[in-house]
């Protein structure tokens, strides 16, 4: 590979002195607030970018997309639990099991081809998991909170040192995350760039067109699926092990999914960074507003009103003009 050519484009080299720093932040950042915010922003980055999937270059506009990301920390946190499993496996099995509850919730409800009908479904579909967690109070201790969930195991590394979870550091967990990121952005971005992507398009832009062509759309848009609810499963899994405590409301309320549209639509709804850069922004501008009280949510929801008027197309439209 030409390197010079890899990095001939400003668009390039934004992208990797992005890499560069986030992999050596933690050399910079010691407060530990502080990472707990960047760890959150990369969490629902992973979040909105596996919901931008399905949404933003398949255009199906789904309302239950933090089911799944309950779904996978439950999965996870009780496999640990009960069954001993590692957290470390219980991310894989967090989104196995979203992905597998997607495929069964997804093959008859993206049959539908009005956008409404699907965003009812998926809704209805994430409000009946949210109370059956509640429900099962013998499992889930419901709205008590399932508390006692391990921690990441430690790793070791040479020379006797090891990478510790335990404590105020907060190190582990964001290389954890940053993975979980990582590789969440450069599947996607595989996928994009192959025939599939070009499938998801054309079924975004045009089902009946995309049939005429030979594109089983179903099949596609179930694919999407699926892969957009494995994603959230595992950011499910890390944010149990990483918190240690769950309720149904903290992990599958209507707000997650607010925020999770709110991120994508800031961002750039359909671009690929968009997700991104809305995930960073407005977590840190949440935070930011605290010290505004009970009128943080007020100007919260007026920024975002403004950001959507004057960027329709997202943040990123600007940053990064070209085409996606």
């Amino acid at each position: 590979m030409n390197i010079r050519k890899l990095f001939a484009t400003t668009k390039n080299k934004a992208i990797a002195g992005m890499v560069i720093l986030l992999v050596v932040l933690p050399v910079f950042v010691e407060d530990p607030y502080i990472m707990n915010i960047i760890i959150l922003s990369l969490l629902f980055a992973v979040l909105a970018c596996s919901w931008n999937l399905i949404c933003g270059y398949t255009g199906i506009f789904t309302f239950g997309h933090q089911a799944f990301f309950g779904l996978g920390a439950y999965v996870s946190s009780l496999l640990a639990m009960k069954a001993g499993l590692s957290p470390w496996l219980g991310l894989l099995a967090g989104g196995i099991a979203a992905a597998l509850v997607g495929f069964v919730i997804g093959l008859p409800c993206l049959r539908l081809r009005a956008a409404p009908y699907i965003a009812i479904t998926t809704l209805a579909f994430s409000e009946i998991a949210r109370i059956v967690c509640m429900n099962l109070v013998g499992l889930t201790r419901g709205e008590l909170g399932l508390w006692g969930i391990p921690e990441f195991p430690e790793i070791p590394l040479p020379g006797g040192l090891a990478i510790n979870f335990a404590g105020g550091d907060r190190t582990g967990y964001y290389y954890v995350i940053l993975m979980i990121f990582f590789v969440t952005i450069g599947l996607i971005a595989w996928m994009l760039r192959s025939y599939v992507g070009l499938a998801f398009r054309a079924v975004r832009d045009e089902q009946d067109a995309a049939l005429s062509l030979g594109i089983d759309t179903t099949r596609f848009k179930l694919l999407a699926f699926i892969t957009s609810s494995f994603f959230a499963g595992v950011a499910g899994a890390f944010y149990a092990h990483y918190i240690l405590i769950l309720t149904p409301t903290s992990v599958m309320s209507v707000g997650i999914m607010t925020e999770i549209i709110a991120v994508t639509l800031v961002g750039g709804l359909g671009t690929f960074w968009g997700p991104v850069i809305g995930a960073f922004s407005l977590t840190a501008l949440l935070e930011y507003l605290r010290e505004f009280g009970e009128y943080r949510f007020m100007i919260y929801g007026a920024m975002l009103v403004a950001t959507i008027m004057f960027m329709p197309k997202g943040v990123a439209s600007k940053l990064f003009p070209e085409k996606e």
